[in-house]
């Protein structure tokens, strides 16, 4: 069997778990553990609180610092409302394209990766080459956001990680981070005839949603010299409002979904500090003078680093030539790549698919996108040798 035919079967498996990032996503954790074991992989699972998502980290070759990440989410955007040909948890091939929920957003990378794995197994590897597959990318990065500190603690220090989001096999050197948000005002009922009596919500929340586009606005400012990204500066969104029941009731609760994406480390913590003072010294004094009980809470959904170019970064040169590329670029999308670069090691987003077919119906990844993908996964296990 060639490696691409072994590719689209392992994708057929993986693309047949419907591991939308509300559900569980063990069942495939357990394929790919059970599978890397067979091949003499040392595999850790690390569950999460609730023990229905996992994480999973396994490595062939040496137990030694150095050597390479792969990296890949196992949980799949939802498929309801969207219009599909065929049954999206079914993988389809027409057309020299491979089509299914995940099919390009991973799950084809970790195909590729899998489908190398015997062929790692069998070199005289010098330096290790780790695979590293997490939950809730989707919703957060939640699971790469609890890995990552557990193989710090664990004493895993990898040299390079290449996140295999589709790029079109792009090399990647950089992307903005993503904070993501929801404030929940609690307030005071009451008769809309009397609203000194009573403490409203959702007034308070566009007084917060006022100054969250006033720090907007200071971001373009703050724009960093020379920033290649588009925009340059760090951008905010608000992403949902929720509040009220009636028209003539006091709202005693409104919601404020929000999110920003700095370009740099310290526009994350102005953004952070200017807001958490301005709700501190302005909003809950103002609200509690009505009613002592009430409150601000900020529920985080994400906070996920940016990857930051780097004038030295190993794995980019190495993809590079491997690749053919002559320049590496900058996205906007997020990806786990900045969480793993906060382990001090270099590391790039580069894999097979499109971004525009993420997310949609009839999601596919081009076969000969996976070959490629395969071609690059070869060269990297070469100099892994």
């Amino acid at each position: 069997m060639t490696r691409l035919a072994l590719t689209s079967d392992i994708l057929a498996d993986l693309i047949a778990y419907p591991t939308i990032s509300t559900d569980s996503n063990l069942a495939m954790i357990d394929y790919m553990a059970a599978y890397l074991t067979e091949l003499g992989a040392r595999v850790d699972v690390y569950q999460d609180e609730t023990g229905t998502k996992a994480n999973m980290f396994a490595t062939l070759g040496p137990d030694r610092d150095g050597g390479l990440v792969l990296s890949g989410h196992s949980d799949v955007v939802p498929v309801a409302d969207q219009d599909w040909t065929t049954d999206p948890f079914t993988l389809d091939e027409r057309d020299g394209k491979l089509f299914g929920r995940g099919a390009c957003d991973m799950k084809g990378f970790i195909a590729a990766t899998l489908a190398m794995a015997p062929v790692y197994a069998k070199m005289d590897l010098k330096r290790p080459i780790h695979f590293s597959f997490t939950h809730d990318e989707e919703t957060g990065c939640l699971g790469a956001s609890a890995m990552i500190p557990e193989l710090i603690k664990r004493g895993y220090k990898p040299a390079m990680a290449v996140i295999g989001e589709p790029t079109e096999m792009r090399v990647i050197e950089g992307h903005k981070g993503c904070c993501e948000y929801t404030t929940t005002f609690h307030g005071l009922a009451g008769h809309g005839s009397s609203p000194d009596l009573g403490v409203n919500a959702a007034e308070y929340a566009v007084r917060f949603i006022t100054r969250l586009m006033e720090l907007r606005e200071d971001m373009k400012s703050r724009t960093p010299d020379n920033s290649r990204f588009e925009p340059p500066w760090t951008t905010m969104n608000i992403g949902g409002i929720r509040g009220g029941v009636a028209h003539n009731v006091i709202v005693s609760k409104a919601e404020v979904d929000w999110e920003f994406r700095p370009v740099q480390k310290s526009d994350f913590d102005y953004m952070k500090s200017s807001i958490a003072s301005y709700v501190d010294t302005m909003l809950l004094p103002a609200m509690r003078a009505v009613h002592p009980d009430a409150r601000i809470d900020t529920q985080t959904i994400g906070e996920v680093d940016g990857l930051e170019p780097m004038d030295e970064n190993a794995i980019k040169d190495l993809v590079m030539k491997l690749t053919g590329a002559n320049a590496a670029d900058l996205v906007p999308f997020g990806t786990e790549a900045g969480l793993f670069q906060s382990m001090g090691l270099s590391a790039i987003v580069c894999g097979p698919g499109s971004i525009a077919q993420a997310h949609k119906a009839d999601e596919y990844v081009a076969l000969d996108q996976l070959e490629a993908c395969l071609n690059m996964l070869d060269g990297l296990g070469q100099k892994m040798t």
